[in-house]
């Protein structure tokens, strides 16, 4: 049943996506940032932790997780460091993912011959 509902979830979360961009022509790079930024906000709220307790990683893959991500460090943080914690958490919660993004980015530029598109 999990599997049901990280694909029902994380369908939803990209169903979101494909309505902006196709019936409102929202730009990708906005999209992106509204979900990340969503993510965040909804987590301060309390409101997307529930959304991750049912749907797991389609909740947590998406962008919307990246901003729980950022938040949940950023939180634990300040409670443990005070507001210095604000500046260096959602980095200390967030450092594998991107440094794994960059690091297979950078993979996959030496394997594949990326062009510029005109």
């Amino acid at each position: 049943m999990e599997y049901i509902w990280a694909f029902v979830i994380g369908g939803l979360i990209c169903l979101i996506g494909q309505i902006l961009m196709d019936f409102f022509k929202i730009p990708v790079p906005y999209i992106m940032v509204a979900f990340v930024t969503s993510g965040v906000i909804l987590t301060a709220l309390g409101i997307y932790e529930p959304i991750v307790k049912i749907g797991g990683a389609g909740a947590t893959v998406p962008l919307p997780g990246f901003g729980y991500s950022l938040a949940k460090g950023v939180m634990k943080e300040v409670s443990q460091k005070g507001l210095l914690g604000a500046f260096t958490g959602g980095t200390a919660a967030t450092a594998g993912g991107i440094t794994a993004a960059v690091f297979f980015g950078y993979l996959m530029s030496i394997i594949f011959n990326p062009k510029t598109k005109p």
